[in-house]
């Protein structure tokens, strides 16, 4: 292409770009028509659910779970019966027996982290708990604690 502009050879030069334009506007059509064809091979299937990249994981449709707030009075309850604080598996360990005639099926799936999904919500409804001030802040890492607003909203 340069040695036909110092040549000035330019109808050269323009057959060679429009050469060059040609094969670029082929090759993005050819690409087009191959996400056409990926789009309509997968969409009826990826519309329906989400598939998480890691291990194939589905990600949950909104409100087949148990939602957090059935976690939350079975969490101070626990923690109240406990003394007041403990292990956070401890705390699950009881909340479980309090929560498991809820659970549904979904709650009872392994997540791509490996964990249950049913141990998953209460440590959400725990930080909401500590946002409210109902359990301490300040507790050590892996430990559950009830605050004095915990233990009136409890007495309520």
């Amino acid at each position: 292409m340069e040695k036909t502009i110092k040549l000035r050879e330019y109808d050269k030069g323009k057959e060679l770009v429009f050469e060059d334009a040609t094969k670029i506007t082929n090759f993005r059509e050819k690409v087009k028509t191959l996400q056409k064809e990926w789009q309509t091979l997968f969409s009826a299937k990826t519309s329906k659910i989400r598939i998480n990249k890691k291990e194939g994981f589905k990600k949950l449709k909104k409100g087949l779970r148990t939602p957090e707030d059935a976690f939350r009075l079975p969490i101070l309850e626990s923690l109240k019966e406990l003394g007041g604080r403990a292990e956070a598996r401890i705390v699950l360990d009881k909340v479980y027996e309090k929560v498991k005639h809820i659970l549904n099926e979904y709650d009872m799936q392994k997540l791509s982290t490996g964990g249950i999904r049913w141990q998953n919500t209460p440590h959400w409804a725990r930080q909401s708990l500590v946002n409210e001030g109902l359990l301490k802040s300040n507790s050590e890492h892996g430990i559950w604690e009830i605050s004095e607003k915990g233990l009136k909203f409890l007495s309520k």
